[in-house]
């Protein structure tokens, strides 16, 4: 019927009928009122045998309560990839929430936001060490995960690694581990994207391939031989499949340690269920699923590119030019375990982390200065007192040449030597000391 005539009296919509939006203009028609279904109410872990809180207990594999013993395993299944688009709609298809009450810590200090057990006490954030602190509500609006990995390095395993790795390394302070406070771990579910694609890339180039040529040597009028680098366009097409490339879904944390406790075991990761996050912390991404995208994308190409490289025949290559085509995306939302904690030194932050699959342990620790640049000297010392004493010798009586030959030899290898060492220095500085 014509939207603008009137109802006929005798005619009225079937019960629990409404009119909904219809893709011809002018129509009107009306379908069955949609079933409005209520939200699970987030649960809550309280022992069903003494009340007592309860938590995800690492070695048990299972909820745990620590008073009376009480066990249940946990219940998941495997995850999937969503195949949907790389948008914040796509997101607000999924589930919200954590699943689970939980209440949310915020850093005044560096933003940081939290979501903490029930129950859960804490006076300082586990990722700047500040005390400026407060907790609120969590939000619920924040997209549920797709997968988690859950803990298995048991918490009081953390600090004994955390500590060795603290003491080692002679160029830092002497009695750094006595003094930086590192017991304070906190078991965080941090958030990773991790994607997948199917890329085709071609490229084209212009490589360079040696030959040998003769040629009459002028000097002499001989022919002789030489090698000679000849220049020709080539192209060629590679693919390449990416699985589970890890993402990280959270700015708080120190890229560079982040980057050094990788792997992840990804085949361990399990359908979410709140039973894992019981009596441990999460973090949901603030990196959303489009910038995600972005760098994903940026290391796929990279990795595109390497496949490309390997197909050219010669190590000579200039004016490289690479298309790629991406197909068959696909992304998950996950919490993969990490300890993280952060100690203050001679008035410095410094993070720590520990993989909370496989113990590899990773951080910023500050540096000796004064200890690398003795090293340094004395290394650089031998070669360059053989040259002084050598140089004097050669010019005065010419019998300087074997000291003054050794001595060059040395100082070369000492200044390869120092370069290490300063580069070691300071990536340890930057944070991706690392230690297993």
């Amino acid at each position: 019927m014509n939207a603008s005539d009137p109802l006929p009296h005798a005619w009225q919509p079937p019960p629990d009928f409404v009119a909904v939006a219809s893709a011809l203009e002018g129509v009107t028609v009306f379908a069955p009122r949609p079933v409005e279904t209520a939200a699970p109410a987030p649960r809550t872990y309280r022992c069903p045998q003494c009340g007592a809180a309860t938590e995800f207990n690492v070695a048990a594999g299972g909820i745990a309560c620590e008073h009376c013993g009480y066990r249940a395993q946990t219940e998941a299944g495997a995850p999937h990839a969503e195949h949907l688009e790389f948008t914040l709609e796509a997101l607000a298809a999924g589930a919200q929430g954590w699943g689970v009450t939980r209440r949310q810590l915020h850093c005044e200090a560096c933003g940081a936001d939290l979501a903490l057990a029930e129950g859960a006490l804490t006076a300082t954030c586990p990722f700047c060490a500040s005390s400026q602190v407060n907790v609120r509500a969590a939000a619920g609006d924040s997209v549920r995960p797709g997968g988690v990995a859950p803990f298995s390095v048991v918490p009081e395993a953390v600090r004994a690694k955390a500590h060795t790795w603290l003491g080692s390394g002679w160029f830092h302070p002497a009695g750094l581990a006595a003094s930086a406070r590192l017991d304070s771990f906190v078991g965080v579910y941090l958030p990773f994207w991790l994607f997948g694609a199917h890329l085709t890339a071609g490229w084209k180039a212009e490589v360079g391939h040696e030959e040998t040529e003769s040629y009459l040597d002028t000097r002499d009028m001989k022919r002789k031989t030489r090698q000679v680098v000849r220049w020709r366009w080539e192209s060629g097409q590679a693919g390449v499949d990416v699985i589970n490339l890890p993402i990280a879904g959270s700015s708080r944390v120190n890229s560079s340690v982040l980057s050094d406790i990788l792997p992840f075991d990804l085949g361990a990761i399990q359908a979410f269920s709140p039973d894992f996050l019981a009596g441990w912390q999460a973090q949901g991404y603030d990196v959303p699923l489009p910038k995600a995208w972005e760098e994903g994308k940026a290391h796929m190409r990279e990795q595109a590119q390497g496949a490309c490289r390997a197909q050219i025949r010669s190590g000579h290559v200039r004016n490289f030019h690479m298309t790629v085509d991406f197909g068959d995306e696909t992304w998950r939302y996950v919490l993969l375990p990490v300890y993280v904690s952060a100690y203050r030194f001679d008035g410095k932050i410094f993070q720590v982390m520990v993989n909370g699959q496989t113990g590899a342990v990773a951080g910023q620790k500050p540096v000796a200065w004064a200890k690398v640049w003795a090293a340094i000297a004395l290394m650089l010392a031998p070669g360059l007192l053989l040259s002084l004493i050598g140089l004097p010798l050669l010019l005065a009586a010419g019998l300087g040449l074997v000291p003054l030959g050794i001595g060059v030899v040395l100082f070369v290898a000492g200044l390869v030597g120092s370069f290490i060492l300063y580069t070691r220095v300071a990536q340890n500085e930057r944070g991706v000391a690392r230690s297993e």
